[in-house]
């Protein structure tokens, strides 16, 4: 087993058996919900995946109102979560269980 961080146990097979999943929870975070509906990695990851949709359209939203400087935020906001959409996508295929910088702590999927 596997003990992250939050005291959470991920199962090595788990892991294993789920990497593909996980990765592709970073592009729809609902898949791994229904591929594997039991594995404590894949709703990780799929956690992970709806964190970065919820700050993308949140943040974008919220930084159309900003004149100029909000496009500008909103391009780096978008860049920042491309970076973490890929260095997701890598944790998931790597076997990999690492919390997104200051939101990766916030639990929706349990």
């Amino acid at each position: 087993m596997t003990e992250y961080n939050n005291g959470t146990e991920y199962r090595e097979e788990d892991i294993e058996r789920n990497k593909t999943m996980a990765a592709l929870a970073y592009i729809m975070f609902f898949l791994p919900l229904i591929a594997s509906p039991d594995s404590d990695y894949g709703r990780f990851h799929a956690n992970q995946g709806l964190l970065l949709l919820i700050l993308s359209i949140v943040g974008n939203w919220v930084l159309r109102f900003i004149p100029f400087i909000g496009k500008i935020l909103s391009f780096l906001l978008s860049v920042f979560i491309l970076v973490f959409i890929i260095k997701g996508i890598m944790n998931g295929l790597n076997g990999k269980i690492e919390e997104i910088p200051l939101i990766g702590h916030i639990r929706i999927i349990k």
